[in-house]
Protein backbone atom coordinates (compact mmCIF):
# COMPACT_ATOMS: atom_id res chain seq x y z
CA UNK A 1 0.00 0.00 0.00
CA UNK A 2 1.14 3.56 -0.68
CA UNK A 3 -0.66 5.28 2.13
CA UNK A 4 2.60 6.89 3.16
CA UNK A 5 2.38 9.03 0.06
CA UNK A 6 -1.07 10.35 0.92
CA UNK A 7 -2.23 13.17 3.11
CA UNK A 8 -3.52 12.07 6.54
CA UNK A 9 -6.45 14.41 5.95
CA UNK A 10 -7.41 15.58 2.45
CA UNK A 11 -6.71 19.31 1.89
CA UNK A 12 -10.36 20.18 1.28
CA UNK A 13 -9.86 23.95 1.07
CA UNK A 14 -7.10 23.65 -1.52
CA UNK A 15 -9.16 21.15 -3.52
CA UNK A 16 -12.10 23.59 -3.49
CA UNK A 17 -9.81 26.33 -4.84
CA UNK A 18 -8.55 23.98 -7.55
CA UNK A 19 -12.15 23.16 -8.43
CA UNK A 20 -12.84 26.84 -9.11
CA UNK A 21 -9.87 27.08 -11.46
CA UNK A 22 -10.72 23.79 -13.15
CA UNK A 23 -14.38 24.77 -13.59
CA UNK A 24 -13.40 28.04 -15.27
CA UNK A 25 -10.95 26.32 -17.62
CA UNK A 26 -13.30 23.43 -18.46
CA UNK A 27 -16.17 25.87 -19.08
CA UNK A 28 -13.95 27.71 -21.53
CA UNK A 29 -13.55 24.54 -23.63
CA UNK A 30 -17.06 24.74 -25.09
CA UNK A 31 -18.01 28.35 -24.43
CA UNK A 32 -17.14 29.78 -27.83
CA UNK A 33 -18.68 27.28 -30.27
CA UNK A 34 -22.16 28.85 -30.36
CA UNK A 35 -20.69 32.37 -30.56
CA UNK A 36 -18.59 31.79 -33.70
CA UNK A 37 -21.20 33.18 -36.17
CA UNK A 38 -21.55 36.38 -34.12
CA UNK A 39 -17.78 36.82 -33.94
CA UNK A 40 -17.57 36.35 -37.71
CA UNK A 41 -19.93 39.27 -38.27
CA UNK A 42 -18.34 41.52 -35.66
CA UNK A 43 -14.75 40.98 -36.86
CA UNK A 44 -15.77 40.98 -40.54
CA UNK A 45 -14.50 37.45 -41.25
CA UNK A 46 -15.83 36.00 -44.50
CA UNK A 47 -14.67 32.38 -44.29
CA UNK A 48 -16.11 30.01 -41.67
CA UNK A 49 -13.00 27.82 -41.85
CA UNK A 50 -11.03 30.83 -40.58
CA UNK A 51 -13.24 31.51 -37.56
CA UNK A 52 -13.27 27.77 -36.79
CA UNK A 53 -9.60 28.14 -35.80
CA UNK A 54 -10.78 29.65 -32.51
CA UNK A 55 -11.93 26.13 -31.62
CA UNK A 56 -9.40 24.13 -33.66
CA UNK A 57 -6.41 26.12 -32.37
CA UNK A 58 -7.56 25.68 -28.77
CA UNK A 59 -7.96 21.94 -29.30
CA UNK A 60 -4.54 21.61 -30.96
CA UNK A 61 -2.66 23.39 -28.17
CA UNK A 62 -4.43 21.25 -25.55
CA UNK A 63 -3.75 18.06 -27.51
CA UNK A 64 -0.06 18.90 -27.77
CA UNK A 65 0.43 19.89 -24.12
CA UNK A 66 -1.64 17.22 -22.34
CA UNK A 67 0.86 14.40 -23.15
CA UNK A 68 3.60 16.56 -21.61
CA UNK A 69 1.57 16.98 -18.40
CA UNK A 70 3.07 13.76 -16.98
CA UNK A 71 6.55 15.33 -17.04
CA UNK A 72 5.27 18.64 -15.64
CA UNK A 73 3.47 16.90 -12.77
CA UNK A 74 6.59 14.87 -11.96
CA UNK A 75 9.12 17.71 -12.26
CA UNK A 76 7.30 20.67 -10.69
CA UNK A 77 5.28 21.13 -7.51
CA UNK A 78 1.50 21.14 -7.80
CA UNK A 79 1.43 24.63 -6.23
CA UNK A 80 3.73 26.16 -8.84
CA UNK A 81 1.92 24.34 -11.66
CA UNK A 82 -1.49 25.63 -10.59
CA UNK A 83 -0.31 29.21 -10.13
CA UNK A 84 1.55 29.20 -13.45
CA UNK A 85 -1.36 27.59 -15.31
CA UNK A 86 -3.92 30.03 -13.91
CA UNK A 87 -1.63 32.99 -14.63
CA UNK A 88 -1.27 31.92 -18.26
CA UNK A 89 -5.00 31.22 -18.56
CA UNK A 90 -5.88 34.61 -17.04
CA UNK A 91 -3.49 36.37 -19.40
CA UNK A 92 -5.04 34.60 -22.40
CA UNK A 93 -8.55 35.53 -21.23
CA UNK A 94 -7.56 39.20 -20.87
CA UNK A 95 -6.02 39.22 -24.36
CA UNK A 96 -9.16 37.69 -25.88
CA UNK A 97 -11.48 40.08 -24.03
CA UNK A 98 -9.86 43.19 -25.55
CA UNK A 99 -8.86 41.68 -28.93
CA UNK A 100 -9.46 44.24 -31.71
CA UNK A 101 -9.04 41.70 -34.52
CA UNK A 102 -9.09 37.98 -35.26
CA UNK A 103 -5.32 37.45 -34.99
CA UNK A 104 -5.13 38.75 -31.42
CA UNK A 105 -8.32 36.89 -30.47
CA UNK A 106 -6.82 33.63 -31.76
CA UNK A 107 -3.62 34.36 -29.83
CA UNK A 108 -5.64 34.86 -26.66
CA UNK A 109 -7.48 31.56 -27.19
CA UNK A 110 -4.26 29.62 -27.70
CA UNK A 111 -2.70 31.20 -24.60
CA UNK A 112 -5.85 30.18 -22.71
CA UNK A 113 -5.40 26.60 -23.94
CA UNK A 114 -1.76 26.56 -22.83
CA UNK A 115 -2.88 27.46 -19.31
CA UNK A 116 -5.94 25.22 -19.06
CA UNK A 117 -4.49 22.05 -20.63
CA UNK A 118 -2.73 20.93 -17.45
CA UNK A 119 -5.68 21.68 -15.12
CA UNK A 120 -7.48 18.37 -15.68
CA UNK A 121 -4.46 16.09 -15.11
CA UNK A 122 -3.31 18.27 -12.18
CA UNK A 123 -6.63 18.14 -10.33
CA UNK A 124 -7.06 14.44 -11.04
CA UNK A 125 -3.62 13.68 -9.56
CA UNK A 126 -4.35 15.83 -6.51
CA UNK A 127 -7.48 13.73 -5.91
CA UNK A 128 -5.57 10.47 -6.34
CA UNK A 129 -2.90 11.52 -3.84
CA UNK A 130 -5.30 13.06 -1.33
CA UNK A 131 -7.72 10.15 -0.93
CA UNK A 132 -7.12 6.44 -0.19
CA UNK A 133 -8.14 4.00 -2.91
CA UNK A 134 -11.26 2.87 -1.07
CA UNK A 135 -12.60 6.46 -1.14
CA UNK A 136 -11.37 7.54 -4.56
CA UNK A 137 -14.68 6.77 -6.25
CA UNK A 138 -16.46 9.48 -4.27
CA UNK A 139 -13.56 11.90 -4.71
CA UNK A 140 -13.30 11.34 -8.46
CA UNK A 141 -17.07 11.58 -8.74
CA UNK A 142 -16.88 15.10 -7.35
CA UNK A 143 -14.09 15.82 -9.82
CA UNK A 144 -16.36 14.49 -12.56
CA UNK A 145 -19.02 16.96 -11.45
CA UNK A 146 -16.66 19.76 -12.48
CA UNK A 147 -15.18 18.05 -15.54
CA UNK A 148 -18.55 17.09 -17.04
CA UNK A 149 -20.86 19.90 -15.97
CA UNK A 150 -18.68 22.88 -16.92
CA UNK A 151 -18.28 22.12 -20.65
CA UNK A 152 -21.86 20.82 -20.82
CA UNK A 153 -23.42 24.13 -19.75
CA UNK A 154 -21.03 26.14 -21.96
CA UNK A 155 -23.18 26.12 -25.13
CA UNK A 156 -26.35 27.10 -23.24
CA UNK A 157 -24.62 29.94 -21.43
CA UNK A 158 -22.94 31.05 -24.64
CA UNK A 159 -26.23 30.98 -26.56
CA UNK A 160 -27.92 33.15 -23.94
CA UNK A 161 -25.11 35.72 -23.89
CA UNK A 162 -24.84 35.93 -27.68
CA UNK A 163 -28.62 36.29 -27.93
CA UNK A 164 -28.84 39.24 -25.54
CA UNK A 165 -25.32 40.66 -25.06
CA UNK A 166 -21.98 41.13 -26.83
CA UNK A 167 -19.78 38.05 -27.38
CA UNK A 168 -16.90 39.70 -25.50
CA UNK A 169 -18.85 39.12 -22.30
CA UNK A 170 -17.91 35.45 -22.66
CA UNK A 171 -14.34 36.42 -21.78
CA UNK A 172 -15.16 39.35 -19.51
CA UNK A 173 -17.20 37.16 -17.15
CA UNK A 174 -14.46 34.48 -17.08
CA UNK A 175 -11.69 36.97 -16.28
CA UNK A 176 -12.68 37.90 -12.67
CA UNK A 177 -13.31 34.23 -11.84
CA UNK A 178 -9.84 33.35 -13.14
CA UNK A 179 -8.26 36.18 -11.12
CA UNK A 180 -10.08 35.09 -7.94
CA UNK A 181 -8.99 31.48 -8.46
CA UNK A 182 -5.39 32.60 -9.01
CA UNK A 183 -5.33 34.76 -5.86
CA UNK A 184 -6.89 31.99 -3.77
CA UNK A 185 -4.30 29.56 -5.15
CA UNK A 186 -1.44 31.87 -4.18
CA UNK A 187 -2.95 32.23 -0.71
CA UNK A 188 -3.86 28.64 0.17
CA UNK A 189 -2.40 26.07 -2.24
CA UNK A 190 0.29 23.76 -0.90
CA UNK A 191 2.55 21.02 -2.22
CA UNK A 192 1.31 17.50 -1.54
CA UNK A 193 2.55 15.55 -4.58
CA UNK A 194 5.78 13.61 -5.00
CA UNK A 195 8.27 15.71 -6.97
CA UNK A 196 11.39 14.61 -8.85
CA UNK A 197 13.66 17.61 -9.47
CA UNK A 198 16.07 15.42 -11.44
CA UNK A 199 13.50 14.61 -14.12
CA UNK A 200 14.68 15.73 -17.56
CA UNK A 201 12.64 16.65 -20.61
CA UNK A 202 13.23 14.72 -23.83
CA UNK A 203 12.79 17.43 -26.45
CA UNK A 204 12.64 15.02 -29.38
CA UNK A 205 9.69 13.27 -27.73
CA UNK A 206 7.98 16.66 -27.41
CA UNK A 207 8.51 17.28 -31.13
CA UNK A 208 7.18 13.84 -32.10
CA UNK A 209 4.23 14.20 -29.72
CA UNK A 210 3.36 17.65 -31.05
CA UNK A 211 3.49 16.53 -34.69
CA UNK A 212 1.74 13.23 -33.97
CA UNK A 213 -1.16 14.32 -31.77
CA UNK A 214 -1.41 17.74 -33.39
CA UNK A 215 -1.46 16.23 -36.88
CA UNK A 216 -4.13 13.67 -36.05
CA UNK A 217 -6.34 16.16 -34.23
CA UNK A 218 -6.10 18.70 -37.04
CA UNK A 219 -6.51 16.09 -39.76
CA UNK A 220 -9.60 14.47 -38.30
CA UNK A 221 -11.23 17.76 -37.31
CA UNK A 222 -10.67 19.09 -40.86
CA UNK A 223 -11.82 15.88 -42.58
CA UNK A 224 -15.44 16.39 -41.57
CA UNK A 225 -15.57 19.74 -43.38
CA UNK A 226 -12.92 19.45 -46.13
CA UNK A 227 -13.42 15.77 -46.95
CA UNK A 228 -11.16 12.73 -46.57
CA UNK A 229 -9.65 13.19 -50.04
CA UNK A 230 -8.45 16.73 -49.36
CA UNK A 231 -4.68 16.88 -49.90
CA UNK A 232 -3.95 18.82 -46.71
CA UNK A 233 -6.08 16.40 -44.66
CA UNK A 234 -4.34 13.34 -46.11
CA UNK A 235 -0.83 14.73 -45.66
CA UNK A 236 -1.59 15.86 -42.10
CA UNK A 237 -3.02 12.47 -41.13
CA UNK A 238 -0.14 10.51 -42.70
CA UNK A 239 2.57 12.69 -41.13
CA UNK A 240 0.72 12.65 -37.80
CA UNK A 241 0.40 8.85 -37.84
CA UNK A 242 4.11 8.35 -38.67
CA UNK A 243 5.16 10.78 -35.93
CA UNK A 244 2.82 9.13 -33.41
CA UNK A 245 4.15 5.64 -34.17
CA UNK A 246 7.71 6.96 -33.80
CA UNK A 247 6.70 8.60 -30.51
CA UNK A 248 5.26 5.34 -29.15
CA UNK A 249 8.35 3.33 -30.15
CA UNK A 250 10.64 5.92 -28.55
CA UNK A 251 8.66 5.97 -25.29
CA UNK A 252 8.80 2.18 -24.98
CA UNK A 253 12.59 2.20 -25.44
CA UNK A 254 13.33 5.04 -23.00
CA UNK A 255 14.12 4.43 -19.34
CA UNK A 256 12.34 7.64 -18.30
CA UNK A 257 9.85 8.41 -21.08
CA UNK A 258 7.90 11.61 -21.52
CA UNK A 259 4.69 9.56 -21.47
CA UNK A 260 5.12 6.13 -19.88
CA UNK A 261 2.98 3.81 -22.00
CA UNK A 262 3.87 0.90 -19.72
CA UNK A 263 0.72 1.83 -17.82
CA UNK A 264 -0.99 -0.45 -20.33
CA UNK A 265 0.76 -3.42 -18.71
CA UNK A 266 -1.78 -3.08 -15.90
CA UNK A 267 -4.81 -5.04 -17.21
CA UNK A 268 -7.60 -3.08 -15.51
CA UNK A 269 -6.09 0.23 -16.57
CA UNK A 270 -5.70 -1.02 -20.15
CA UNK A 271 -9.26 -2.38 -20.32
CA UNK A 272 -10.68 0.71 -18.63
CA UNK A 273 -8.81 2.96 -21.05
CA UNK A 274 -10.19 1.08 -24.07
CA UNK A 275 -13.74 1.28 -22.68
CA UNK A 276 -13.27 4.99 -21.97
CA UNK A 277 -12.05 5.56 -25.54
CA UNK A 278 -15.01 3.70 -27.05
CA UNK A 279 -17.39 5.45 -24.66
CA UNK A 280 -15.93 8.86 -25.56
CA UNK A 281 -16.75 8.26 -29.23
CA UNK A 282 -20.32 7.29 -28.32
CA UNK A 283 -20.72 10.28 -25.99
CA UNK A 284 -19.40 12.84 -28.46
CA UNK A 285 -21.74 11.43 -31.10
CA UNK A 286 -24.74 12.36 -29.00
CA UNK A 287 -23.36 15.81 -28.24
CA UNK A 288 -22.89 16.48 -31.99
CA UNK A 289 -25.79 14.64 -33.62
CA UNK A 290 -28.57 15.68 -31.23
CA UNK A 291 -28.01 19.44 -31.68
CA UNK A 292 -27.71 18.82 -35.44
CA UNK A 293 -31.16 17.22 -35.40
CA UNK A 294 -32.68 19.87 -33.14
CA UNK A 295 -31.29 22.88 -35.02
CA UNK A 296 -31.04 21.74 -38.64
CA UNK A 297 -33.94 19.28 -38.94
CA UNK A 298 -36.37 20.96 -36.55
CA UNK A 299 -35.21 24.55 -37.07
CA UNK A 300 -34.87 25.33 -33.36
CA UNK A 301 -32.62 28.28 -32.40
CA UNK A 302 -29.17 27.60 -30.85
CA UNK A 303 -30.31 29.08 -27.53
CA UNK A 304 -33.41 26.89 -27.32
CA UNK A 305 -31.33 23.93 -28.49
CA UNK A 306 -28.89 24.54 -25.65
CA UNK A 307 -31.76 24.77 -23.17
CA UNK A 308 -33.09 21.42 -24.41
CA UNK A 309 -29.68 19.83 -23.80
CA UNK A 310 -29.27 21.46 -20.38
CA UNK A 311 -31.27 18.88 -18.34
CA UNK A 312 -28.91 16.19 -19.61
CA UNK A 313 -25.91 18.20 -18.44
CA UNK A 314 -27.53 18.81 -15.06
CA UNK A 315 -28.41 15.15 -14.50
CA UNK A 316 -24.88 14.15 -15.49
CA UNK A 317 -23.45 16.57 -12.94
CA UNK A 318 -25.81 15.36 -10.20
CA UNK A 319 -25.09 11.70 -10.91
CA UNK A 320 -21.30 12.01 -11.00
CA UNK A 321 -20.69 12.16 -7.21
CA UNK A 322 -23.50 9.65 -6.63
CA UNK A 323 -21.95 7.10 -9.00
CA UNK A 324 -18.60 7.77 -7.35
CA UNK A 325 -20.01 6.71 -3.99
CA UNK A 326 -21.71 3.68 -5.58
CA UNK A 327 -18.38 2.73 -7.17
CA UNK A 328 -16.69 2.66 -3.75
CA UNK A 329 -19.41 0.28 -2.55
CA UNK A 330 -20.16 -1.96 -5.53
CA UNK A 331 -17.19 -1.66 -7.90
CA UNK A 332 -17.08 -0.76 -11.59
CA UNK A 333 -18.75 -3.70 -13.36
CA UNK A 334 -22.33 -3.34 -12.11
CA UNK A 335 -22.31 0.42 -12.76
CA UNK A 336 -20.78 -0.07 -16.20
CA UNK A 337 -23.31 -2.71 -17.25
CA UNK A 338 -26.32 -0.70 -16.04
CA UNK A 339 -25.00 2.58 -17.42
CA UNK A 340 -24.08 1.25 -20.86
CA UNK A 341 -27.39 -0.65 -21.12
CA UNK A 342 -29.28 2.58 -20.45
CA UNK A 343 -27.04 4.39 -22.94
CA UNK A 344 -27.68 1.73 -25.60
CA UNK A 345 -31.46 1.89 -25.16
CA UNK A 346 -31.52 5.70 -25.30
CA UNK A 347 -29.18 5.74 -28.32
CA UNK A 348 -31.59 3.41 -30.13
CA UNK A 349 -34.42 5.80 -29.27
CA UNK A 350 -32.41 8.73 -30.67
CA UNK A 351 -31.75 6.72 -33.83
CA UNK A 352 -35.52 6.59 -34.33
CA UNK A 353 -36.24 10.30 -33.95
CA UNK A 354 -38.76 11.60 -36.48
CA UNK A 355 -39.46 15.02 -37.94
CA UNK A 356 -42.48 15.37 -35.64
CA UNK A 357 -40.94 14.01 -32.40
CA UNK A 358 -42.07 16.17 -29.49
CA UNK A 359 -39.70 18.46 -27.61
CA UNK A 360 -40.48 16.62 -24.37
CA UNK A 361 -39.55 13.28 -25.92
CA UNK A 362 -36.24 14.65 -27.24
CA UNK A 363 -35.33 16.14 -23.85
CA UNK A 364 -36.25 12.96 -21.93
CA UNK A 365 -34.34 10.62 -24.24
CA UNK A 366 -31.23 12.82 -24.33
CA UNK A 367 -31.33 13.23 -20.53
CA UNK A 368 -31.71 9.45 -20.11
CA UNK A 369 -28.63 8.96 -22.29
CA UNK A 370 -26.60 11.39 -20.18
CA UNK A 371 -27.81 9.56 -17.06
CA UNK A 372 -26.40 6.31 -18.45
CA UNK A 373 -23.13 7.95 -19.49
CA UNK A 374 -22.67 9.37 -15.99
CA UNK A 375 -22.69 5.85 -14.53
CA UNK A 376 -19.79 4.78 -16.72
CA UNK A 377 -17.22 7.54 -17.21
CA UNK A 378 -15.60 8.23 -13.85
CA UNK A 379 -16.01 4.73 -12.27
CA UNK A 380 -14.26 3.01 -15.19
CA UNK A 381 -11.47 5.60 -15.25
CA UNK A 382 -11.01 5.56 -11.47
CA UNK A 383 -10.85 1.77 -11.34
CA UNK A 384 -8.03 1.72 -13.89
CA UNK A 385 -6.07 4.43 -12.09
CA UNK A 386 -6.48 2.54 -8.81
CA UNK A 387 -4.33 -0.29 -10.18
CA UNK A 388 -1.41 2.00 -11.02
CA UNK A 389 1.46 2.68 -8.62
CA UNK A 390 1.41 6.25 -7.34
CA UNK A 391 4.53 7.14 -9.35
CA UNK A 392 2.60 6.31 -12.55
CA UNK A 393 -0.47 8.40 -11.70
CA UNK A 394 0.70 11.41 -13.79
CA UNK A 395 1.30 9.13 -16.78
CA UNK A 396 -2.03 7.33 -16.33
CA UNK A 397 -4.04 10.55 -16.23
CA UNK A 398 -2.10 11.99 -19.18
CA UNK A 399 -2.68 8.84 -21.24
CA UNK A 400 -6.40 8.81 -20.42
CA UNK A 401 -6.91 12.49 -21.21
CA UNK A 402 -4.95 12.29 -24.46
CA UNK A 403 -6.63 9.09 -25.63
CA UNK A 404 -10.13 10.42 -24.98
CA UNK A 405 -9.44 13.72 -26.70
CA UNK A 406 -8.00 12.06 -29.81
CA UNK A 407 -10.70 9.35 -29.93
CA UNK A 408 -13.43 11.97 -29.51
CA UNK A 409 -12.01 13.95 -32.42
CA UNK A 410 -11.69 10.84 -34.60
CA UNK A 411 -15.16 9.58 -33.71
CA UNK A 412 -16.77 12.94 -34.38
CA UNK A 413 -15.07 13.23 -37.79
CA UNK A 414 -16.11 9.73 -38.83
CA UNK A 415 -19.73 10.11 -37.69
CA UNK A 416 -20.12 13.50 -39.38
CA UNK A 417 -18.66 12.03 -42.58
CA UNK A 418 -21.14 9.15 -42.40
CA UNK A 419 -23.99 11.58 -41.73
CA UNK A 420 -23.05 13.75 -44.72
CA UNK A 421 -22.65 10.74 -47.02
CA UNK A 422 -26.01 9.20 -46.09
CA UNK A 423 -27.69 12.61 -46.32
CA UNK A 424 -26.37 13.10 -49.84
CA UNK A 425 -27.43 9.60 -50.95
CA UNK A 426 -30.89 10.00 -49.40
CA UNK A 427 -31.36 13.39 -51.08
CA UNK A 428 -30.51 11.87 -54.46
CA UNK A 429 -32.98 9.03 -53.85
CA UNK A 430 -35.75 11.46 -52.89
CA UNK A 431 -35.12 13.48 -56.04
CA UNK A 432 -35.31 10.43 -58.33
CA UNK A 433 -38.03 11.00 -60.91
CA UNK A 434 -38.80 14.48 -59.57
CA UNK A 435 -38.52 17.59 -61.73
CA UNK A 436 -36.61 20.16 -59.60
CA UNK A 437 -38.36 23.03 -61.38
CA UNK A 438 -41.73 21.88 -60.05
CA UNK A 439 -40.66 21.91 -56.39
CA UNK A 440 -41.74 24.77 -54.17
CA UNK A 441 -39.42 26.22 -51.53
CA UNK A 442 -41.40 24.39 -48.84
CA UNK A 443 -41.03 21.06 -50.65
CA UNK A 444 -37.28 21.58 -51.09
CA UNK A 445 -36.93 22.35 -47.37
CA UNK A 446 -38.89 19.21 -46.49
CA UNK A 447 -36.70 17.05 -48.74
CA UNK A 448 -33.57 18.54 -47.16
CA UNK A 449 -34.94 17.82 -43.67
CA UNK A 450 -35.80 14.21 -44.54
CA UNK A 451 -32.38 13.60 -46.09
CA UNK A 452 -30.53 15.05 -43.09
CA UNK A 453 -32.75 13.10 -40.70
CA UNK A 454 -31.78 9.88 -42.49
CA UNK A 455 -28.10 10.76 -42.12
CA UNK A 456 -28.48 11.51 -38.40
CA UNK A 457 -30.45 8.30 -37.80
CA UNK A 458 -27.83 6.18 -39.56
CA UNK A 459 -25.01 7.82 -37.58
CA UNK A 460 -26.86 7.12 -34.33
CA UNK A 461 -27.08 3.44 -35.31
CA UNK A 462 -23.30 3.45 -35.80
CA UNK A 463 -22.98 5.04 -32.34
CA UNK A 464 -25.25 2.29 -30.99
CA UNK A 465 -22.89 -0.34 -32.39
CA UNK A 466 -19.94 1.39 -30.73
CA UNK A 467 -21.95 1.52 -27.49
CA UNK A 468 -22.60 -2.23 -27.66
CA UNK A 469 -18.85 -2.88 -28.04
CA UNK A 470 -18.25 -0.96 -24.80
CA UNK A 471 -21.05 -2.91 -23.10
CA UNK A 472 -19.45 -6.23 -24.06
CA UNK A 473 -16.03 -5.11 -22.83
CA UNK A 474 -17.35 -3.94 -19.46
CA UNK A 475 -18.36 -7.52 -18.54
CA UNK A 476 -14.63 -8.34 -18.35
CA UNK A 477 -13.78 -5.57 -15.91
CA UNK A 478 -13.31 -6.17 -12.20
CA UNK A 479 -12.31 -4.16 -9.16
CA UNK A 480 -8.61 -3.33 -9.50
CA UNK A 481 -6.20 -5.03 -7.13
CA UNK A 482 -3.84 -2.72 -5.24
CA UNK A 483 -0.22 -3.35 -6.21
CA UNK A 484 2.67 -3.49 -3.73
CA UNK A 485 4.92 -1.84 -6.33
CA UNK A 486 4.54 1.76 -5.06
CA UNK A 487 6.39 1.12 -1.80
CA UNK A 488 9.26 -0.67 -3.53
CA UNK A 489 9.46 2.02 -6.19
CA UNK A 490 9.58 4.72 -3.53
CA UNK A 491 12.44 3.00 -1.73
CA UNK A 492 14.39 2.69 -4.97
CA UNK A 493 13.87 6.34 -5.88
CA UNK A 494 14.73 7.94 -2.53
CA UNK A 495 18.14 8.95 -3.82
CA UNK A 496 16.85 11.20 -6.57
CA UNK A 497 13.33 12.07 -5.53
CA UNK A 498 12.38 14.93 -3.30
CA UNK A 499 9.03 14.48 -1.64
CA UNK A 500 7.29 17.75 -0.91
CA UNK A 501 5.54 17.98 2.42
CA UNK A 502 2.51 20.11 3.02
CA UNK A 503 3.34 23.81 3.30
CA UNK A 504 0.67 26.30 4.22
Amino acid sequence: MDSALQEKKPPYLMIAILFIGAFVSFLNNSLLNVALPSIMVDLNIKDYSTIQWLSTGYMLVSGILIPASAFLLTRFSNRSLFITSMTIFTLGTAIAAVAPNFGILLTGRMVQAAGSSVMGPLLMNIMLVSFPREKRGTAMGIFGLVMITAPAIGPTLSGFIVEYYDWRLLFEMILPLAVISLLLGIWKSKNIMQQNKNATLDYFSIILSSIGFGGLLYGFSSASSDGWTDQVVLITLIVGAIALISFVVRQLKMETPLLDLRVYKYPMFALGSVIAIVNAVAMFSGMILTPAYVQNVRGITPLDSGLMMLPGAIIMGIMSPITGRLFDKYGPRVLGVIGLTITAISTYMLANLQIDSTHTYIILVYTLRMFGMAMVMMPIMTNGLNQLPTRLNPHGTAVNNTAQQVSGSIGTAILITIMNSVTKTKAEDLMTGVDPTTLTAANKALLTQEALLAGIQYSFYIALGINIVALILVFFIKRAEVSDEPVEALKNQQGNTKTKTAVN
